[in-house]
């Protein structure tokens, strides 16, 4: 009993945020058993055992979820692939045409914190069929809206993102839970690969279809039938694997979610989270205007080199412009996804703060070319598509890196919040405004013109520029995360798997010893 009182009456309780106590096993400075620190990292077998799934099921779920992030993105810019047959369609313009993104974006960005908050507490494959069934039904509808309800465009358009945000947000946490290390990193390109490539598609499918059907309407009917592909893949395929197991230690206790606000707090706090999300806002502002915008730059362009004849009222509009567009998204993506993870895991042996710098180096590269692309466009339409190829190579080394920075950086109980915060973050300040502002500076130009073709191509162009400034400025951001990415990794490894334990509140507490141990207690509780 020697020691069963001895705690001073108002010594303060230890804060584990402060760094780990000396002689706590399997840190550093410990004594006794120690262990490296380092994270266990389970082979084919450890994975299979600690998951329950075998290495090819669990390949084929990575498979399955690639499928419908291609789905998913393919839907989105089917209407970017039709753009200027809605315009004619709906008589409107420019920040009109914007507004139909921007809808979409808010929607999801409002509601991906609510999938985020449910897909760390219930099961996330049920969540994901019955968004994915209900983004199909809504797609389908958005087909039949007659020419004087372009409002009932925009109210469908905004209500895909449910089924968006409840995939998004939760996806990406499945292949977390299914795989480590450079293991997750491949399986995270591969899943990210779909963005580029279902963008592409949905131009390439949008205007194709299009031109089959003779009429735009029939390019939204494809992805709900392949969407009731999707459910059943994820029912019949898919298996919930346990939150964070594979990255603790085989004697460590699971983790448990703790409360919202404590997730909010505990995200907030992680400079790496917050920067690379910045980062990823810039991505989202520049992609977010291209997808929408590039195919009409395009397009307007090819009018005043004499190329192609005008877009007049009541004609469809002929282009080769969406089916280029989208093939080059399709090649670019692959091709700087694929480039960013490889160069990353490479320079990630010798430099821990590889990811945030590449992302960088993408970023601020991207930015001279995508403004060469506009300069060039008035003379050149060649010249324009290489730039365009170049910026968006370097733009697409992005998508994967900063996934996997989320992951590696914020415990497994926090994953899907985190990626519904990033969404919410990336698409406020990027591509929920971006196209409908890029729309409004453009009509705001050319109603300081006179009415002209070529005002027209000005307007959009000079608007367009902004994007490389934006991407510039995400280059910064991902500096900035270089600066703190290995000590935020270093608390976010240590705490799942067991051997630095959160702080259970950030109010003022004192400890008070009570029958022997220590009670936290409330300062005002000992005062009164």
């Amino acid at each position: 009993m020697a020691g069963s009182d001895t705690t001073p009456f108002l010594s303060q309780a230890d804060d584990p945020e402060d760094g780990p106590v000396p002689g706590t096993p399997g840190l550093p400075g410990s004594v006794g058993n120690a262990k490296s620190g380092e994270p266990e990292i389970p082979d084919r077998e450890g994975l299979q055992r600690i998951t329950g799934l075998s290495p090819a099921h669990s390949a084929l779920i990575v498979a399955v979820l690639c499928y419908i992030n291609l789905l998913n993105y393919m839907d989105r810019f089917t209407v970017a692939g039709v753009l200027p047959d809605i315009e004619q369609f709906f008589d409107i313009g420019d920040s009109s045409s914007g507004l139909i993104q921007t809808v979409f974006i808010s929607s999801y960005m409002v509601l991906a914190p609510v999938f985020g908050y449910l897909g760390d507490r219930y099961n996330r494959k049920y969540l994901m069929c019955g968004g994915i069934a209900f983004w199909s039904m809504v797609t389908l509808g958005s087909s039949f809206i007659p020419r004087e309800r372009f409002w009932l465009l925009l109210l469908t358009r905004g209500l895909v993102g449910v089924g968006e945000a409840s995939y998004s947000t939760i996806a990406p946490t499945l292949i977390a839970d299914l795989f480590v290390a450079d293991q997750r990193s491949r399986m995270l390109s591969v899943f990210y690969f779909a963005i580029p490539v279902g963008s592409g598609l949905g131009y390439i499918a949008g205007s194709k279809v299009k031109d089959v059907a003779g009429d735009w309407h029939w390019a939204l009917r494809v992805t709900p039938g392949l969407g009731v592909v999707a459910v059943l893949l994820l029912f019949l395929v898919v298996r919930e694997p346990p939150r964070g197991a594979v990255e603790r230690h085989s004697d460590s206790p699971p983790l448990n979610p703790t409360s919202w606000w404590a997730d909010l707090r505990a995200l907030a706090r992680n400079p790496s989270f917050t920067l690379s999300s910045l980062g990823f806002t810039a991505v989202a502002f520049v992609t977010g205007s291209l997808a929408l915008w590039a195919p009409a730059f395009l397009l307007r362009s090819r009018v005043v080199l004499g190329e192609t004849p005008p877009c007049l009222p009541g004609d469809s509009c002929s282009s080769s412009d969406s089916l280029i567009f989208g093939l080059i998204t399709c090649l670019t993506g692959v091709l700087g996804v694929g480039l960013g993870v490889e160069i990353s895991r490479r320079l990630r042996r010798s430099n821990p703060r590889a990811d945030p710098l590449v992302c960088a180096a993408g970023l601020l590269g991207s930015a001279p070319f995508l403004f060469l692309s506009l300069a060039c466009a008035r003379g050149s339409i060649v010249a324009t598509y290489i730039f365009i190829f170049i910026g968006e190579t370097l733009l697409s080394m992005n998508w994967a890196i900063v996934a996997d920075i989320l992951l590696y950086v914020v415990i497994p109980t926090r994953r899907s919040t985190a990626e519904a915060f990033q969404i919410v973050l990336s698409h406020l300040l990027g591509d929920a405004g971006s196209p409908y502002l890029i729309g409004l500076i453009s009509d705001c130009l050319r109603r300081s013109w006179p009415p002209s073709f070529l005002s027209e191509f000005r307007a959009l162009q000079l608007s367009l520029m902004l994007c490389a400034f934006v991407g510039a400025l995400g280059g910064a951001a991902f500096l900035g995360t270089a600066i703190f990415i290995e000590g935020d990794r270093r608390r976010a490894q240590l705490h799942a798997q067991g051997l630095l334990p959160e702080a259970r509140s950030t109010d003022d507490r004192i400890v008070v010893p009570q029958r022997g141990r220590s009670t936290r207690v409330p300062v005002s509780s000992v005062l009164i």
